[in-house]
């Protein structure tokens, strides 16, 4: 496993950082998509070989372990704050929204330590954003194997000042149209509260295991898959103020919109079973991280999703991430209306947080 050095990674500017002074809020980006894990955490396993990760301490890093196979290890811009602070700052980045890494959903295991391990990571997620309030913005995570447990967390998760959520693709298998998964949009929704839907578990996994198959095919498709069950099974529409943001750029969905369309054209019989609106009707109606690695499909994404719904994301502090936090956009040379939105604007109007919280400071 190759550790990505953030320091030496985050240590490059970018060179068009620098904005003109008569720019409104010139200096303020705010990063959509990135993780966070605890320094540390006590062994939710007990006696028994559940399957919680638990993290090792190996010199300078740390190792996330799995029934004491290695997982990933981990440096310590996963967990040190102010550390990932300072580096932002000097890539031109002021906010950071973070999120649980994915293996620590933990939607497999069994109810009771699941929601004692969840709640840990909730209670840690939301102190770090107590701390440094006017640079972090914390997401939550959920015990999604059980609908009511899930419930109770996001009002737990509202009083204590979230903003929303981070949630699995899919859920052990079941995809994000389950009748059950309804009732905690719902809740969302009812608490206004925002969710990320992030790639994990990717399917075909097992007939991919080399070339890193899992990451470069696998999210593309599981965020696809994701999108279209949120549409096809009626999410979307039965829950207009629903506020979703798909990781990854909305992975090959908005890249495979024409197929997709013409499938539901042309069988509506097998496509339109629960909803009959065209799913390229939804591509406004959701918001998408510029996580894209490529300007040329950031520029189709600007012209099919639309500027008021993409925002600045980089997937740190991962090797697959942006090296170069907000170097994509820079590279399409645009409008400074536009650079805002990307910037900042549309985080905010996802995550529904006024902008004074962040821009007093930044924009001295």
């Amino acid at each position: 496993m190759i550790l990505w050095n953030s320091a030496t990674c985050w240590g490059r500017l970018i060179a068009r950082a620098n904005h003109s002074e008569s720019m409104t809020r010139p200096s303020l980006k705010i990063d959509i998509h990135s993780h966070l894990l605890p320094g540390q955490w006590p062994d939710f396993n007990g006696n028994r070989n559940l399957g919680f990760p638990v993290l090792e301490e190996d010199g300078e890093k740390r190792n996330i372990m799995i029934n004491g196979e290695f997982f990933r290890a981990v440096s310590s811009t996963s967990w040190d704050v102010e550390e990932r602070i300072g580096l932002y700052e000097k890539s031109g980045v002021q906010v950071q929204v973070v999120c649980t890494v994915p293996v620590l959903f933990s939607y497999h295991l069994p109810l009771d330590p699941a929601e004692s391990f969840i709640r840990f990571l909730n209670d840690h997620i939301a102190e770090q954003q107590s701390l440094h309030r006017d640079r972090v913005i914390a997401l939550g995570t959920l015990p999604l194997q059980d609908a009511d447990a899930s419930i109770r967390e996001i009002e737990r998760c509202r009083d204590l000042g979230l903003a929303g959520f981070q949630i699995g693709s899919n859920i052990n298998g079941r995809n994000l149209d389950d009748p059950e998964l309804f009732r905690v949009f719902e809740a969302m929704v009812e608490k206004d509260m925002a969710v990320m839907i992030h790639p994990w578990q990717m399917m075909g996994t097992d007939q991919m295991p080399r070339y890193w198959l899992p990451w470069l095919v696998g999210m593309p498709a599981e965020l696809t898959r994701a999108i279209c069950c949120m549409i096809f099974g009626g999410v979307h529409e039965r829950l207009p103020g629903l506020r979703v943001c798909y990781a990854h750029g909305g992975g090959s969905f908005p890249f495979t919109i024409g197929r997709i369309e013409h499938g539901f054209r042309m069988r509506p019989d097998l496509v339109a079973t629960h909803n009959k609106v065209n799913p390229r009707e939804y591509l406004k109606r959701f918001w998408i991280d510029s996580v894209t690695h490529d300007p040329q499909a950031l520029a189709y994404l600007l012209d099919v999703v639309g500027e008021d719904r993409i925002a600045l994301g980089t997937d740190y502090p991962f090797p697959l991430g942006e090296q170069e936090p907000g170097s994509v956009i820079d590279a399409l040379d645009l409008p400074e209306p536009t650079r805002q939105k990307l910037f900042w604007k549309n985080a905010l109007d996802w995550l529904k947080l006024p902008e004074d919280r962040f821009i007093t400071k930044s924009a001295q």
